[in-house]
């Protein structure tokens, strides 16, 4: 990461407006647990339904807490859930997590991303999330990290199932956070899957492709990420 050529250079090029406001997705973007998600639903489905669920085999990378939670329980009662049956696994996922996380021995930060949130907080920018997780299990997942003193707002699986409505979410809280002083067009958002870039598409926002996660360059691209990079190490190009 070079000085003066960061993301208000990159970014705001071709644009009407400066880049201000930085909203960043969490697994496989920020961090990952190393399977203490996983772990945790499992344990909530196990004490719900007596049987285990390896979530990573029956979803896929980017979906919100509560499409995780429907998808996993349709392999389970083979049918479609009702939201009281998503709500009581979520719950016990929820109570499991911070143990999950804190026991996880594969936990780990991102390539660069301590170092690149320092970067953007000591030169103003606003920094937020946008996030499948449910509020609580996103701040577990970054306490171990010591990573929630950089996001005060965000968008949250728990405002929404659907990812262009809670990045919608987070904009709006950016734009109140900011004391109105901000607009759509000052944000953008990074993540490392396809959903990701969907997402802040549908919200109006330019989205980096960062291929830390499940997703190679080359598929982030295609999925019509405005920005690629390797990690969060790299100057995001424009």
């Amino acid at each position: 990461m070079s000085d003066g050529a960061g993301v208000a250079d990159s970014a705001g090029s071709g644009s009407d407006l400066p880049v201000k406001a930085v909203l960043f997705d969490i697994d496989g973007t920020i961090l990952t647990t190393g399977g203490a998600g996983a772990v945790a639903w499992s344990h909530a489905f196990q004490k719900v339904y007596g049987v285990p669920v390896d979530i990573e085999l029956v979803t896929e990378s980017g979906m919100p807490d509560n499409e995780v939670a429907s998808t996993a329980l349709r392999t389970v009662i083979n049918r479609d859930p009702t939201q009281e049956e998503i709500d009581a696994v979520t719950e016990l996922y929820l109570a499991n997590l911070p143990e999950a996380v804190a026991d996880s021995k594969h936990y780990q930060l991102c390539p660069g991303i301590v170092e690149r949130l320092e970067d953007l907080d000591s030169r103003g920018f606003l920094l937020g999330l946008t996030t499948g997780n449910i509020e609580p299990a996103a701040r577990a997942k970054l306490e171990r990290g010591d990573l929630n003193r950089f996001f005060s707002f965000g968008g949250f699986g728990s405002d929404s199932p659907d990812r262009a409505v809670l990045t919608a979410k987070a904009v709006e809280r950016g734009i109140e956070a900011s004391g109105g002083e901000l607009e759509v067009g000052n944000f953008i958002s990074i993540g490392d899957t396809p959903r990701d870039v969907a997402a802040g598409h549908a919200t109006g926002i330019k989205v980096i492709g960062v291929a830390t996660g499940h997703f190679t360059e080359k598929e982030l691209a295609d999925s019509g990420a405005d920005w690629i990079i390797a990690t969060v190490e790299t100057d995001f190009p424009a």
